[in-house]
Formats: structure tokens, C-alpha cells, sequence
């Protein structure tokens, strides 16, 4: 009787554009099955499969049954490291042969495993086809750098707002809005919790379909690609593949990439976060009196007001401050925060860049409400075809239809906020008027605004034995003053300032 023999097809990617083809390790194995008078009953084919393991590939796993069942008697193949690159794999392939009175025939090796020097030798060439495989693997390795500093593709998904075309990175139309917006809100709130509630109320999700969380949102933010400086080789796989560890900083690699956040903004959202890791300073709590929690002693401890004593004290070297005498050189100083006309017209542009980020975000919503109804409409012909069953139907839909409606409350908003900011971009004489109210008008504020007024431009003040250091956290671009009553509102919050005064306070 014939022996019943299967013939193993593996080639890889790599293999077919060097023009291995299965069908030539086809033709060749039944070429050796007609010489030796054998009957070749099944074909495994695993084309454009990795030889790391196969093992559990469903064709191995058919070929195994058949052995076990005995429907073959042998398996032939070109050569070990077609059947596999591992050397436990390989050697498991040969127990079971070996369990069921079959056998494994390579034609390049002319490997019988049948008899002990065969079976010797294949043990001696499947460690040699692991050993290729590392080789492999280690050139690979050594390639990425080079690639990297390229600016190529390393594998594997573009960063959120990017995209891979003709092999280089370039800014997403549709996530590169939502990626600078998740910037703002963070610039806004200081907190990824809060940012991530924002988006999912706003409707917006991942490339993945799924709510940003606070750990995407930390890890968006981290990302320098953002303010175009993109990042490569900075992580690698575990011994046991199942996490990432980051490599030593002198093997990262840097290049250029488009940018989609200044440079400010960027800074200023991990200069939040890396306070927040450091535990250094925690966002600022809303203190009881005007500069709690903003003034500071030079020796670095801050001051606070005590019942016991009607001004700012420093515990550590007694030096104190009447708030009276702080209020009123903080209220001197608020006429050099006026703007030159270089800075007015700067923050003007600043403001029509914010509008046309706002415009571009409001463009990626609509793309996204029009495919939503392009798939609610699909969906609705499918169930007329008869296609989607009636009682199945809503399962369907109401996820497609609420979300729809998510976005267009968003879109509402967006838009309004668009409108809002056009009518604010007035002229320059009319903004220089607004920062010169903001002295002028003074002493007409309640403590709570004044108190609100300090707290949004001011970082803090140090107080000195021969002068007073004011740091300016950020200028407002806008500051609307009605009355009293109504507060006051600012807008551009990613202006930057500093202003050092010396200044012999009365001190006690």
C-alpha cells in the first residue's frame, strides 16, 4: 500500500517579493512523492506566515489532526526553517510524528526522522533555523534607528491627529483638530479626569471608535509630536512580549514632523503635568483672602494671613506685609501690563488662529454627522431589503441615531463659540482701551473680583526685604470689565509674561 503523504506550504512575505512562490515548493514536493511512489493526499498552506509559531495555526493544527488520526504517514517540505523557525516547535512537530509512526521529510536537509541520526540532525539544523531567526531579528533591530532618523515608519498606527502617506507622517484633517482641542481643555481645567469628560460629553472618540480616557489623554499630551518634534525608538518589548519598557534616552530619536500645537501651549500643559507628578505644587486652592496662596516669602515659604494678626506672615522668617500695602503696588503695576502695538496686533492674530482651529473642528464634527447619516441611511436600505430583521433593528440604529444627536448638540455649541469670538475681535484702540480699564477701573471691582482678577493673571508674588517680585502666570488677551456685579471675562490664556518690580515695601 502507498504511503499517504501531506505536503507543508510556508512561505513568507518576505520570501514572495524574492520570488519564492508556494506553487514552486508545491511542484517540487510532488515531484519527490512521485519519485518514491507515494500518494500525496493534503496541501497546508500558510503563505505570508511568520515561521516564529505556527504551531497553533489552524492549517498546523489540521495537519496534526490528520497525523493523529492517521489519514498521513508522512510530511514533506523544502526545508526546516519553511516548517518552522523555532527550535521547541520543531521539536514538538517531531515527538508527535515520532508518537504516531509518521514522518517528517525535508528535501533540502534530506532529513529522515525515522531513524536516530536523522532525528540527531534535525535537532542540530532546527537550532540552526532559531539561530538564523535572532540573526534576523537582531538586523531588523539594528535597522529601526536608521529608519527613525529617516523620519519612516517603524509599524504600526500614526500617532492620533497624524497619518502615514507615501511613508511619512502628515497631519490628519479629521484628528488633528480634536488632538489641539484635547491641549486646550487640559490648558483650561488641569485635569485629564475632566478633559476626558468634556470630550465624551462633546461626542468625540478615538480612532478606535471608544471615549478617550484619562491615561490617552496623559499620553497625547506627552507626545512632543504634537509641537512637531516627533519621537522614535524610545521603547521596546518585554523578554515575555506581553508589555513595553522604555529604552535609555541616548537611543531615542527625534525628527521633525508637522506641527499642530505651539510651542507654549505644549509646554504649558506638561509643565502642569509635571507638577502634578512631582507633587511640587498642586493646582492652586481658592484661598479666603485677595493673594492666598499667591504670595510668597523670598525664602521660599508662602504667607498667609493669621486671625491673630491683620497681615501676610511668613512662618519661617517672620517677615510680614500689610495686604493694604501689597493691593496697592499690585494696583500701580497694572499700568505697565499695557499691551505695545506690536503685542496688540500679535494677540489679534493669536485670536484669528483660535477662530480657525475652532472653524477646523467644527468641519471634522459635520464630516462625521454626514457619515453617521450616510450609515443611517445604509442601514435603513438594508432593513427595507430585508437584510437587517425588524426585531434587531434598533440595536442597530439607536447607537448611530444617538450619537448623531450628541454631535449636533456639540456642533451647536461649537458654533456659537465661534460666533462669540468673531464678534470679539475688535480693533486694537478698543483693546488698549480694555487694558487700560483694568486700572482705571480698580478700586470699583468687589475683593471677590479683584481676588478673581489676581488669581487669572498672576503666579505669583515674592515678597523681599528690599523689593517685590510680581510673575505674571499669563496676560489676557481680552478683558471685558462691566461692573461690579458682573465680573469680568478673559479669553487666550496662552500668553506669557513676567514683570519684576523693585519696590521698598512697608514692611512690619
Amino acid at each position: 500500500m502507498s504511503k499517504r503523504v501531506g505536503i507543508w506550504i510556508r512561505v513568507s512575505t518576505e520570501d514572495q517579493a524574492q520570488g519564492d512562490s508556494p506553487k514552486h515548493h508545491e511542484h517540487r514536493a510532488k515531484a519527490y512523492a512521485d519519485v518514491k511512489g507515494w500518494v500525496v493526499v493534503e496541501e497546508y498552506h500558510l503563505e505570508a506566515v511568520s515561521g516564529k509559531s505556527v504551531i497553533n495555526h489552524p492549517e498546523a493544527q489540521r495537519m496534526i489532526d490528520d497525523v493523529k488520526r492517521g489519514h498521513i504517514t508522512g510530511l514533506i517540505f523544502s526545508k526546516l526553517a519553511r516548517l518552522a523557525r523555532n527550535t521547541r516547535e520543531l521539536l514538538e512537530f517531531a515527538d508527535i510524528f515520532k508518537q504516531y509512526n509518521a514522518d517528517l521529510m525535508s528535501l533540502d536537509e534530506s532529513i529522515d526522522t525515522s531513524s536516530p541520526a536523522g532525528r540527531f540532525f534535525y535537532t542540530l539544523i532546527a537550532g540552526m533555523a532559531e539561530w538564523e531567526r535572532a540573526e534576523i531579528g537582531s538586523r531588523v533591530k539594528a535597522s529601526v534607528k536608521t529608519r527613525a532618523q529617516l523620519g519612516k515608519s517603524l509599524g504600526g498606527q500614526a500617532p492620533f491627529g497624524y497619518k502615514w502617506e507615501n511613508n511619512k507622517l502628515v497631519v490628519d484633517s479629521d484628528e488633528s483638530p480634536i488632538r489641539k482641542y484635547i491641549y486646550e481643555l487640559f490648558a483650561e481645567h488641569k485635569r485629564l479626569r475632566r478633559v476626558a469628560s468634556v470630550l465624551k460629553e462633546k461626542g468625540f472618540r478615538s480612532r478606535n471608535g471608544k471615549f478617550f480616557r484619562d491615561t490617552s489623554i496623559h499620553r497625547i499630551l506627552r507626545d512632543p509630536v504634537s509641537k512637531g518634534l516627533r519621537r522614535a525608538n524610545y521603547s521596546e518589548s518585554t523578554v515575555d512580549k506581553k508589555g513595553w519598557i522604555q529604552k535609555p534616552k541616548e537611543e531615542w530619536v527625534f525628527t521633525p514632523a508637522p506641527r499642530i500645537v505651539s510651542d507654549e501651549l505644549w509646554d504649558s500643559c506638561n509643565k502642569i503635568l509635571d507638577e502634578m507628578a512631582s507633587k511640587l505644587e498642586k493646582v492652586r486652592r481658592k484661598g479666603v483672602h485677595m493673594f492666598s496662596g499667591i504670595v510668597k516669602c523670598e525664602c521660599g515659604s508662602k504667607m498667609y494671613m493669621r486671625s491673630q494678626s491683620p497681615k501676610y506672615v511668613c512662618n519661617n522668617c517672620k517677615n510680614k506685609i500689610s495686604p493694604e500695602d501689597l493691593e496697592e503696588i499690585f494696583h500701580d503695576q497694572l499700568k505697565t501690563f499695557l499691551f505695545s502695538d506690536a503685542e496688540i496686533q500679535n494677540h489679534l492674530n493669536q485670536e484669528k488662529l483660535l477662530i480657525g482651529d475652532k472653524e477646523k473642528l467644527l468641519e471634522t464634527l459635520k464630516k462625521e454627522v454626514t457619515a453617521l447619516k450616510q450609515k443611517e441611511k445604509e442601514m435603513f436600505d438594508l432593513y427595507h431589503e430585508g437584510q437587517i430583521p425588524k426585531e434587531t433593528f434598533s440595536d442597530y440604529h439607536t447607537p448611530i441615531y444617538n450619537r448623531q444627536k450628541q454631535i449636533e448638540v456639540s456642533l451647536m455649541e461649537l458654533q456659537g463659540q465661534i460666533d462669540a469670538l468673531k464678534m470679539q475681535c475688535l480693533d486694537n484702540s478698543h483693546i488698549l482701551q480694555e487694558a487700560k480699564s483694568l486700572h482705571n477701573q480698580w478700586h470699583l471691582f468687589t475683593p471677590t473680583d479683584k481676588q478673581k482678577i489676581i488669581e487669572t493673571i498672576t503666579s505669583s508674588i515674592i515678597v523681599g526685604a528690599e523689593d517685590i517680585e510680581i510673575n505674571l502666570g499669563y496676560l489676557p488677551l481680552r478683558v471685558e470689565i462691566q461692573n461690579s456685579h458682573q465680573g469680568y471675562k478673559v479669553n487666550d490664556p496662552y500668553i506669557s509674561k513676567t514683570v519684576q518690580l523693585s519696590h521698598k515695601p512697608r514692611l512690619v
